[in-house]
């Protein structure tokens, strides 16, 4: 007899792009969620923290809000004296995820693979993660649902991207695509190595830092109207 396994999730890109908004909306502005239609347009059009860029229109995102509602993603909200609809995620009931695994998975369905470098960069706008180590945990407790995959590393990564395990059947994620091919090096004599312990983890740490000023910056432009 066959062992049972949990049927996957599947979402469309402007499905994806609705969740992944509400997501990160509640961790970064409070006080303005829920949102309203208009808000969360907005926020899947946003240029800055999104892949791939979108151009949606209100008809488009209230149609498929009303289907993740009767699907159960989302719910509408009516605040007492108020005129505009506004809408916040069932994530986390549907998917039993923490604060931190949430926050990674956020920054996922908004930009798509991604190493851990680069997600503990960008996640700790919403969630403080003290080191690599515990992003890492949170990508674990992911995979180990079902929501997130580890991609093969490609040729020239320092390290293996995550990704999140949404896509419809069919669909061809563009993060997978191979990188453009280079040029073929041109041959020069080899040079011996330098004697540098240590140097692979300091170039690690360099590039994290990096990673994190670009986080910083992506997020200031996110807050300029």
């Amino acid at each position: 007899m066959e062992a049972m396994t949990t049927p996957a999730i599947t979402l469309g890109s402007v499905s994806r792009r609705i969740l992944g908004v509400l997501l990160e909306k509640e961790f970064t502005t409070p006080n303005q969620y829920p949102l309203s239609v208009n808000s969360l347009t907005l926020g899947a059009n946003q240029k800055s923290n999104r892949h791939p860029i979108m151009s949606l229109d209100e008809y488009e995102v209230a149609d498929r809000l009303k289907a993740l509602g009767k699907e159960g993603w989302v719910a509408n909200r009516h605040e007492v004296g108020g005129r505009v609809e506004k809408w916040d995620h069932k994530v986390a009931e549907r998917l039993g995820l923490a604060r931190a695994e949430l926050a990674v998975l956020t920054e996922l369905l908004l930009r798509g693979a991604q190493q851990p470098g680069e997600l503990r960069s960008r996640a700790s706008r919403m969630h403080a993660f003290p080191n690599l180590e515990e992003l890492e945990k949170a990508l674990r407790t992911l995979v180990e649902k079902g929501y997130a995959r580890l991609l093969p590393r490609r040729p020239g990564e320092r390290a293996a991207r995550y990704d999140h395990a949404f896509y419809q059947e069919g669909e061809a994620p563009a993060a997978e695509e191979a990188p453009p091919a280079a040029e073929p090096p041109r041959a020069e004599p080899e040079r011996p190595a330098p004697n540098t312990p240590g140097l692979e983890a300091r170039l690690a740490r360099v590039e994290e830092e990096l990673a994190l000023i670009k986080a910083r910056l992506e997020s200031l432009e996110g807050r300029l109207p």
